[in-house]
Parts: structure tokens; sequence; C-alpha cells
């Protein structure tokens, strides 16, 4: 293995996962050049600014950009290893697509030499690192037994990810053996996690598996808290009385599940094997639904204030991101919800509220403490630390689908 101080590595992809991992790699004294097809992401990088919220980071990316160990650019360079880390969105009727992979090993084909690591961590269908080992060697057949191809999903957290990608296990399965050696090998400079071996495709299947399990268990609590809706009862008293069972650990109900990974992941088993993947794809429906179910609660009190007081209310939809304290919208139920009051909203005053970002393309946002001073009608749907300030106000209508008050 190259020395860390020698080698020099190239992450395909600078988002939530690839921007974070190619910052500690550099940290740890890899050299590293990081590529994205977007050219103000790579314009941000290479200023040190970072084009995600995530806490701490930005501090370390400046570090790494001033100390030469980390550049970007819109092409690869010539590397010793190389990451592949971009999206794996849906086709239609949610068959994932793997083309954004498939371009991005095509990019870093003609760089590929002997001796080489390349790993995928997107996100991917059982088989991909198969396939693409043979692209690869189809295109340079003289690099078959001559490279190191892996897969090693990420398991990280927005908002915690400098911790996790450190400390957090990881499963790492290789093509043969000496892939899995070598990919272990290389995670191993900065992850103090156990590195676990195995094959590519038990890898593969374990990432779906891991966001499958999770979405499993928030259907579950969203299931729940729709029948307490019907008959009337504190769905977070309810969990919170059950969990005092010494093996029983039900989860907390949201408005449904969003982000890129455990709504999406599923489907990535379903559409491969729709007969057998029953329970995963009642998850994903119990979960979608969520959000209808969420959207049509806020028409009726609008239209019921409506009824009552001779005028149209204004509205506070609290929260666009998928999940508290981050700015990542990717899949958010909240944005749909959002989307589906504004669109049915018949000329209602409508305040968007997201504190964890600046602007927004399609909403106006405004300052959470005006929106719940202002609004009639409060919609908590992210669950954001700034919220829990707020004092529960009896002349308001509140619509508390994330548990800031658990009323």
């Amino acid at each position: 293995m190259i020395k860390t101080k020698d080698m020099k590595a190239c992450f395909m992809g600078l988002g939530y996962i690839g921007l974070p991992t190619a910052i500690i790699a550099a940290k740890n004294g890899i050299k590293i050049i990081g590529v994205d097809i977007n050219p103000k992401v790579v314009e941000m990088t290479n200023r040190g600014k970072l084009h995600i919220v995530e806490p701490g980071m930005e501090k370390m990316l400046q570090e790494v950009v001033q100390s030469g160990k980390l550049c970007a650019s819109t092409i690869p360079e010539v590397s010793d290893a190389y990451f592949i880390v971009v999206p794996t969105p849906f086709k239609g009727n949610h068959e994932p697509d793997i083309s954004y992979v498939e371009s991005a090993t095509r990019m870093v084909l003609p760089f590929l030499k002997e001796g080489d690591l390349y790993v995928i961590e997107s996100t991917s269908p059982v088989g991909t690192t198969d396939k693409m080992a043979q692209l690869i060697f189809s295109e340079r057949p003289e690099l078959k037994n001559s490279i190191y191809i892996a897969y090693c999903p990420e398991r990280v957290l927005p908002g915690n990810v400098i911790y996790e990608l450190v400390h957090n296990d990881r499963v790492i399965g290789g093509i043969n053996e000496a892939s899995t050696k070598k990919a272990q090998e290389f995670y191993g400079q900065f992850v103090q996690g156990t590195l676990h071996p195995t094959n590519c495709k038990t890898a593969e299947m374990c990432k779906l598996t891991e966001n499958s399990s999770r979405d499993s268990q928030i259907a579950f609590a969203n299931e729940l808290s729709i029948i307490c809706d019907k008959v009337g009862i504190n769905v977070w008293d309810l969990i919170n009385l059950a969990n005092k069972h010494p093996r029983v650990n039900i989860l907390q109900p949201g408005c449904g599940v969003g982000g890129h990974c455990i709504a999406v992941d599923p489907y990535f088993i379903s559409s491969e094997f729709p007969a057998e993947s029953k329970m995963i794809s009642t998850a994903r429906e119990v979960n979608n639904y969520k959000a209808f179910w969420c959207s049509e609660k806020v028409q009726s009190a609008m239209l019921r204030f409506e009824l009552d007081n001779k005028r149209k209310p204004v509205v506070a939809m609290m929260g666009l991101a998928f999940k508290p304290n981050i700015d990542d919208l990717r899949e958010s139920p909240a944005k749909y919800i959002t989307t589906k009051v504004m669109q049915s909203c018949n000329n209602a005053e409508i305040l968007v509220v997201e504190p964890n970002i600046k602007e927004h393309n399609v909403f106006k946002l405004t300052d959470y403490r005006e929106a719940y001073k202002k609004a009639d009608i409060i919609v908590f749907l992210t669950a954001h630390n700034q919220f829990r300030e707020l004092e529960w106000d009896d002349n308001k209508v509140i619509l508390d689908f994330c548990g800031i008050f658990k009323k």
C-alpha cells in the first residue's frame, strides 16, 4: 500500500457524502482531487466554502484547501484510488438508475492503472459493483486481475458526519479477497470503527437492508399515529408508556420519511424482488401515505377555520428539511406537504419556514418567530431545535406532526 503522504485519491462527487469523506481523508494526510460536474460546487470548494450545511465541516475544508491536500475540479486526474460517490436516482416505477455511477466510472476509465483501487460508495442495486467491474475490464482488458474493485457504503447521520465518518463501523466488500483487503487498508487510514470484510454483493445488500429495516420501524410508528388520531389517544404518551417494556423500542412518528437513504433504498430491493418484498413495500406505502394524510389534516383545519371565523387563515408550515437541524430537502415529506397545501390553499396566506436555508427557488421563506406570531394555524413538520424555543399558544390551531410539544 502506498504511504499516506504519497497517496492521491480521486472522489467522484462532492455532495453530502463525497465532500465530507474527501475532507476527512485529506485531513488524515491523503492528497485529494474532488470532482463534481457542478462548476459552482468546484469553485466554492476551492475557496474553502461549504455548499452544504454540516457543523464543523467548513473549518476543516478551509484547513485542507489551504494546506494543498484537497482541490476540486470538474475532471478527474491520475490517482492511486478512485471513489464513486454520486447519486443513484430513480427511473420510472421506482427503478434505480445507475447511469450516474456508470458515467463517473467512464470518466475515470482512462486514468486507471495497475495497482489502483476503485470503490463505489453510492447506494446501488445488488450486482452494481460486478457490472462496473465488467465495464472496466471490457474497456480496459489489460487491467483484469491488476486493479482492486470494492463496494463500501457510508453510514452517517447528517449533522454528525465528522464524528460518524471516523468512528462508525464500515462494511467493505470486494470483487475478490485481495480487493477487500486493499479497500480496508485505505479506509483504515482514517476510520477508527471496525472494518468488516465481506463480498461486494453482501455489502450492497447490507446498505439496502439497514435502511429498509429503519423504514419499516418508522412505518410502524407512523401507522400507530394515524390510529391514535382516529381514537383520540396522544401517540407520544402511548409510545412512551409502551417503551417502558424492556424489549419494546418504538420510534417516534413524523410526517413521513425523507432523505436520500431511508426513503429511497427500500425501492432498490422491492423493484428487483417485487414478489418477495411484501413487508418492505408496505412500509414504503405507509410512510408515503403519512405525508398525504398530514396534508389532508392541514387542509381540513384550514377549511374549519374559515367556516368558524368567516375568513381565510394564515398558515405557517414549519420546516422543509427531511429531518431536524439540517438543510437537506431531498425526498422531504415536509416539502411535499407544504407544496400540496399551497396548491390547494385557495388564496390563503401560507408562510413557509426553514431556518437552515437562506433562500429557496420555489418557496419564499419567513423567519420562524415571525411566522409563529402571525399565523392562525401552525403546522410543525420538522423538529428543528429553534422550534422547541416556542411556547404553546392556546389561541392558535397547532398541528404537531413531529413532536415539538407532544400534544
